[in-house]
């Protein structure tokens, strides 16, 4: 389940005709059928509510890797989820990377709420397991925080901000089983692969 992945997708089928930008578009995925929606700009794309279960006794690693108080720690079927005490920390946040690829999960979300009143939580995601220390943006991130987070401030629509070097805006929509996250796509690059000339393959 990759969040970009499939935004950039729909964003290019739409841009180049292949369907109406009023024509909501489905992908069939290892997670189940994701569809996509146009809104006004912004990319809704529907996912899985992943709901983070409290963890009672989280792995030495974890703890060890973090140096900053936990107020939760929690984990769903890919990451765990820590909650610490302020916006400032989350930013600050300088993990052991060594010690996080011992941890036995996808990933380790750390979040917080946000300082700013147009923001309801803030995040970082780091992936040492899989050779990705930190991710810009993270999506499938945003499938935990948002039911976690709509859970303690009491609503169903929220904001976050990934803060890493990058950043980004994710918004959030918890329904149920699903969760709904929009951001937004911008070409930067068109070209063609001249896949006959590298591969000996005939053109279609």
């Amino acid at each position: 389940m990759c969040g970009h992945a499939t935004l950039a997708s729909a964003h290019v089928l739409w841009e180049r005709g292949e369907h109406r930008r009023d024509e909501a578009i489905a992908f069939f995925t290892n997670s189940g059928v994701l569809t996509a929606i146009n809104n006004d700009g912004w990319i809704r794309l529907d996912f899985p509510n992943e709901t983070p279960v409290r963890v009672e006794s989280p792995p030495a690693a974890l703890v060890g890797a973090l140096p900053a108080e936990p107020l939760f720690i929690g984990r769903n079927r890919f990451d765990y989820l820590v909650e610490i005490g302020s916006e400032q920390e989350v930013r600050r946040l300088t993990p052991d990377f060594r010690l996080l690829q011992e941890v036995d999960a996808r990933g380790i979300i750390v979040t917080s709420r946000s300082a700013a009143e147009e923001v309801d939580f803030v995040s970082r995601s780091f992936f040492p397991a899989l050779g990705v220390p930190e991710d810009p943006v993270t999506g499938s991130a945003h499938c935990c925080l948002g039911p976690y987070w709509a859970d303690k401030l009491g609503k169903t629509t929220l904001v976050g901000y990934q803060a890493s070097a990058r950043g980004g805006i994710v918004r959030v929509m918890v329904a149920g089983e699903r969760v709904q996250l929009e951001g937004k796509a911008v070409t930067v690059l068109k070209g063609d692969l001249a896949a006959e000339a590298a591969f000996g393959l005939q053109p279609i």
